[in-house]
């Protein structure tokens, strides 16, 4: 053996002994090899100090000098592995060696203490890492804890952790130790089995070390063939401990490992977690352990248990299976062990025949008798199917407890399985359905022969239908096994002839006496026995979702409800108690949901189960269920004005989907229905769900007109409903027609004055504002805000909302001030009325925002949304979609400031929230969406811009068709980035094709057709193709005045787009009368301090800077600058785009002047403001920066600089696109 010792200096050095002179005293380290190691080789050669694995040479050496010890041994360098012999002798002394040294020291770098002044330095605050040590996984250190009397933990920076008895519990608890074999009991004290079983989490480098580490824990010598490979070592070893072990006169309990009485699957699939959580659990010092598996019939509790017994049956001396279905087969089960322990010990077991019925108790006695002898603690009993347990306060002759079948001694390993939760007695173990579909999938492979199945979509759809539960897996695999049809076969079968398929679908060996169509009337007979409550609320979930019923959707009061449902929703108990007998036998669990509940959390059942329901359970449809179960859905959709009424509508929508699904198939009655498919019909608008929800308004107006006919004003509101819907489908003539109708009809059962007949003129209002008719629009308005003012007064709330709503057109109009004093009015009414935080205060508020917002008030802008964002926050909370709105809103805002990364923070907020709320495919999510790719477009960012505006477009695509205005609006943004990539092809592709889908929908002079034409004049413009350009703008021009008037300021961007293009031609006279023209107009209407004012300034310097008029030029730039810095803000000027755009105009000006000086102070900000704006890294940034290093040059005589003889100026709305 070779020591090693350090001298006073602390130099070490190596001594060499022989086994008669080893020291009495020495210390011995125990670690995890690393990286660079110090070898024999390199303590002899003197090169041991420059490798990483000497610092833990180092602490060992100063530990042992601190406990008072001259020599420690390091396994790395204390053995020369160059001599085969010397490394064997080694390997096989080893043991020995860490047993008769006097400390042991265990280094762990992966676990650290808390810094010296943190205040908890105790045991909790590194115990977590100390569980998870790698050093408790490694083969070598199994001995190097249980050999040595006396071992210390150390962390990574050589502070100590403990010492192996102050820390024995959690080591017993990490490694499954028990704590005598910890204190130094004799190893011979402990079963073979045992021993083995403390290896079994444990790795080594190399695979026959998994044999040689345990040459001192089985007390064995054997030759080291690094080369044999880990089984063969692991044979030898076992023939080494058979060897020695012969003569022992310890008694033996091993019998031979045989499932044959077990239904077996041939090849187990997933639950590796499961496994894992078994093992922990059964792991210890041989003192009793159970676990109990519980779930669902026919989730795969059994197979489970068996593919456990087969993974660990060296584990083990002896494992049982036992069936408990009841207690005559508990007995015979017992005999089955009788045989099997008589057959390995002859003598064991003390009684006559085993062969007979008459002596059963007898045989249930002996075998427990053996089960409990000392030493005897190593077996497994495995009791399945105890799914008629005896429970306390429950009266149920056939009922067995189990525990008067346990052994008497409180030793061994127990595995229950069970379908009730309400076996407590050891570790519970909750078995739920398969995860992962690539799972189900395996299992019908193996099953069905049929490879490759994760490449066959009807494969897959099948997998997702079975939803994880192994017995329709494997009856579904073992059907298509023995027939010819496919999968998408199957699923037809399943879905349209359940019950026959069940009923000949072939029997299944892996499950005795189990058919995927009887298995659950053994749970609901017991179900009916102990509560008929949850026998009728399983019967009746046939009719709703499996997934998330909940107490408050089947309570309403209703005194015409049958009495069980009534008794049932009473109160909260009766409703628990029903759940709870469907919880214990495992047919319903809590549904597993991550959103927000309002309510009572919900349950669920599986879907296979559910399918049970329908076919099987209430193979007689119910019809009167069925309409119970829609008129609780229907009464249960929440009202607008309700808090977060969002909550209940998505938690409705299965149930929802559930009822269209049994009308869709006349499953429902149809008499006597109108309102609950009205209700659906609303609950679907909601959700934007708007295909479904005109399926449930046309079925109720149906029901409305046959049973009050047409022109009742039950009927006309769903008539009014429907012209709301078409209205935002985009079908504008279906919704004017629904209108028109409703209007006549309340007009002739109410009078035109009814304020019943007033809210579908407003909504007519609304239509016409949308379809471009402003004049009409405002007939309306105004007709219903006279009548409402006549009806109700001029203050009060609905009075006030019309007043609301002719701010917003008049908003759209571009008569701000008029506008202005609706909201105005609007704003103090409600403040009046419901007070300044109500919500529809604050819906004015934020209209009031949108205002100043257009108008470039963005102080008093900011102001406005400030306040109504506060006040949502407070009202409805910071997660509510009118919360969102407002945050939405600010985005566009900040936007519009220059603030970017504050609008993105909006965004981001908005789009989170909205898809937590609707989800990512709702149109109010999609609209953000949208606006985050004008962002990122605007930020440069076109490849994320680009991806925003594909994901809005096919959402809109889904949700509201292709040639839906809003799909068209994506479809136009598009076509902006596109022109913006020069990609101007497919930009005229989008505007095309955003042209015609808006001339369909509106008209060839709507003005959101005009706004698409002036766009397609931008681009032809680009393409150089001016005449095409000059035509789209005249129709652009014409059409705007006609509709909004000459001076409108829509009108006016396109004179100023006019202007654009004649300065392109050289018709800059004409030019300069479309700039002229422009001012003018955007003075009056918004006032000479407006950007977009300021732009068309911008945009008269550019032509006199090219007219040769550079003093004009530069007054417009300056103005322009000046007005800018007002409007935005100084502080954000420097990242609004025009503004960069004018100081970029001005550097090209004083440029050309040759005021160099100048020009780079402009260049300069024009560069700051686009590196904020777009990155260091743009385009635009770098062809500035190369811009501004040559005017330095010349600046410092270190070059000449080019000078444009035209320079190209940059217009009010244009983004450096020379630059790029």
């Amino acid at each position: 053996m070779r020591l090693l010792q350090s001298d006073d200096d602390g130099n070490l050095s190596l001594i060499e002994v022989f086994e008669s002179d080893i020291p009495k005293k020495y210390a011995i380290l125990s670690h995890r090899w690393g990286a660079e190691e110090v070898t024999f080789e390199d303590m002899t050669a003197g090169t041991s100090k420059g490798k990483a694995g000497y610092g833990k040479i180092q602490f060992c050496g100063e530990q042992a000098r601190r406990d008072g010890l001259q020599y420690f041994w390091v396994d790395t360098c204390c053995i020369d592995k160059s001599n085969a012999v010397e490394y064997q002798h080694a390997i096989n002394s080893m043991f020995r060696w860490y047993r008769d040294a006097i400390k042991c020291y265990v280094y762990l770098p992966d676990v650290s203490l808390p810094r010296s002044d943190s205040a908890n330095r105790s045991i909790e605050a590194w115990e977590s890492t100390f569980r998870k040590s790698e050093w408790f996984r490694r083969g070598w250190t199994l001995q190097e804890l249980i050999a040595p009397a006396s071992v210390y933990f150390f962390c990574k920076d050589g502070e100590p952790l403990g010492n192996k008895a102050s820390l024995e519990r959690d080591i017993c608890e990490i490694t499954g130790i028990p704590a005598a074999a910890l204190r130094g009991s004799l190893l011979s004290d402990f079963s073979v089995a045992e021993r083995m079983s403390w290896t079994e989490c444990r790795e080594t480098t190399y695979g026959e070390d998994r044999a040689y580490s345990l040459l001192g824990i089985f007390d064995v010598n054997m030759p080291l063939i690094y080369g044999e490979g880990k089984d063969r070592a692991l044979k030898r070893l076992r023939e080494e401990i058979d060897k020695a072990s012969k003569g022992f006169n310890r008694e033996d309990f091993s019998v031979a490992f045989s499932l044959s009485n077990v239904s077996d699957v041939e090849h187990f699939v997933a639950r590796k977690t499961e496994l894992v959580e078994i093992h922990k659990a059964l792991r210890g010092d041989g003192s009793r352990r159970v676990v109990v598996l519980h779930g669902l019939g026919g989730i795969g509790k059994t197979q489970l248990s068996a593919a456990y017994a087969k993974r660990h049956k060296h584990s083990y001396s002896a494992i049982f299976w036992l069936n408990i279905k009841n207690e005559d087969s508990l007995k015979q089960s017992f005999v089955k062990v009788a045989k099997q322990i008589s057959q390995e010990h002859p003598s064991a077991l003390r009684f006559g025949s085993v062969d007979t019925n008459e002596n059963l108790d007898e045989v249930v006695n002996a075998v427990k008798a053996w089960l409990s002898l000392p030493n005897n603690t190593r077996w497994l009993m495995i009791y399945d199917n105890y799914d008629n347990p005896k429970l306390p306060g429950k009266t149920n002759p056939a009922a067995v407890d189990i525990e008067m079948f346990f052994p008497e001694s409180y030793q061994g390993s127990i595995i229950i399985t069970t379908r009730s939760s309400q076996v407590r007695i050891g570790h519970l173990l909750q078995i739920r359905k398969l995860g992962d579909v690539r799972d189900g999938l395996e299992i019908l492979s193996t099953v069905s022969r049929r490879q490759e199945l994760i490449n066959d979509p009807d494969a897959v759809s099948l997998a997702k239908e079975l939803d994880g539960l192994p017995l329709a897996l494997v009856t579904a695999g073992a059907y298509l096994y023995q027939t010819t049809r496919s999968f998408s076969d199957y699923l037809r079968l399943y879905k349209e002839s359940w019950v026959r398929l069940m009923e000949t679908s072939p029997e299944l060996s892996s499950y005795e006496d189990q058919t995927f169509y009887s298995t659950w009337y053994i749970s609901f007979d017991n179900v009916k026995q102990q509560n008929p409550l949850s026998a009728d609320l399983l019967r009746l979930w046939a009719y709703f979702d499996n997934q998330d019923l909940w107490f408050e959707l089947l309570r309403h009061s209703d005194p015409e409800d049958p009495e069980w449902i009534r008794e049932l929703t009473k109160d909260e108990l009766s409703f628990d108690s029903a759940v709870r007998v469907l919880s214990s036998h495992g047919l319903v669990e809590m549904a597993m949901s991550s959103q927000e509940w309002l309510e009572s959390k919900g349950y669920s059942i599986h879907g296979c189960v559910h399918s049970w329901t329908i076919h099987a359970l209430n193979q007689e449809w119910n019809y009167d269920l069925a309409k119970l179960a829609l008129k609780f859905v229907g009464a249960h959709v929440p009202e607008e004005e309700n808090g977060q009424p969002w909550l209940i509508q998505r938690r409705l929508l299965q149930h929802a989907g559930r009822c269209l699904q049994m009308m869709l198939n006349s499953l429902v009655p149809d008499d006597d229905i109108a309102w609950e498919c009205h209700q659906l019909g609303l609950l679907y608008a909601h959700q934007d769900k708007l295909a479904e929800a005109e399926q449930m308004y046309q079925r109720a107006l149906q029901g409305c007109e046959k049973a009050w006919g047409p022109d009742h004003t039950s009927t006309l509101s769903t008539v009014n409903n429907l012209g709301i819907l078409y209205a935002n489908q985009g079908k504008l003539v279906e919704a004017e027609q629904m209108y028109q109708r409703a209007l006549q009809g309340k007009e002739k059962a109410w009078g035109p004055d009814h304020t019943s007949t007033l809210s579908t003129v407003n909504n007519l209002a609304a239509l016409y504002a949308n379809q471009g008719k402003l004049a009409e629009a405002e007939q309306m308005y105004q007709r219903a805000l006279q009548g409402k003012e006549t009806a109700w007064g001029p203050e009060h709330t609905s009075t006030l909302d019309t007043v609301n709503n002719l701010g917003n057109l008049y908003a759209d109009q571009g008569k701000l001030a008029e506008a202005e004093q609706m909201y105005q009015r609007a704003l103090q009414g409600r403040e009046k009325a419901w007070g300044p935080e109500h919500t529809s205060t604050l819906d004015t508020v934020n209209n009031l925002g949108l205002l100043y917002a257009d108008q470039d008030k963005l102080a008093e802008a900011e102001q406005m949304y400030q306040r109504a964002l506060q006040g949502r926050e407070k009202a409805w909370g910071p997660d509510h979609t009118s919360t969102l709105d407002t945050v939405h809103n600010l985005g566009i805002l900040y936007a519009n400031q220059g603030k970017l990364v504050e609008a993105e923070q909006m965004y981001q907020r908005a789009l989170q929230g909205k898809e937590k709320a609707w989800g990512p495919d709702h149109t109010s999510t999609l609209s953000t969406v949208n606006n985050l790719g004008l962002l990122y477009a605007d930020q440069g960012k076109l490849a994320e811009a680009e991806q925003m505006y594909e994901r809005a477009l096919q959402g809109f695509e889904k949700a509201w068709g292709p040639d839906h205005t809003s799909t068209l609006d994506t479809v136009h943004n598009l076509g902006n980035l596109y022109k913006n990539q020069g990609k101007l092809a497919e930009a005229e592709q989008m505007y095309q094709r955003v042209l015609q889908g808006k001339e369909k929908a509106w008209g060839p002079d709507h003005t959101s057709s005009l706004d698409t034409v002036n766009n397609l004049a931008a681009l032809y413009a680009d393409q150089g193709k001016l005449a095409e350009a000059e035509q789209m703008y005249q129709r652009a021009l014409q059409g705007k005045e006609t509709a909004w008037g000459p001076e409108h300021t829509s009108t006016l961007d396109t004179v100023n787009n006019l202007g654009n293009l004649y300065a392109d031609q050289g018709k800059l006279a004409e030019a300069e009368q479309m700039y002229q023209r422009a001012l003018q107009g955007k003075e009056k209407a918004w006032g000479p301090d407006h950007t977009s004012t300021l732009d068309t300034i911008n945009n008269l310097g550019n032509l006199y800077a090219d007219q040769g008029k550079l003093a004009e030029a530069e007054q417009m730039y300056q103005r322009a600058l000046q007005g800018y810095e007002k409007a935005i803000g100084p502080d954000d000027i420097t990242t609004y785009i025009p503004a960069l755009n004018t100081f970029f105009n001005l550097g090209l000006l004083f440029e050309y002047h040759t005021d160099l000086a100048k020009a780079s102070t402009m260049f300069s900000k024009a560069l700051r403001g686009c590196e904020k704006v777009f990155g260091l890294d743009h385009v635009k940034s770098e062809t500035l920066r190369d811009k501004l290093c040559a005017l330095d040059a010349v600046l410092e005589n270190k070059g000449p600089v080019e000078i444009e003889d035209v320079p190209q100026y940059q217009n009010g709305t244009g983004c450096f696109e020379n630059l790029a």
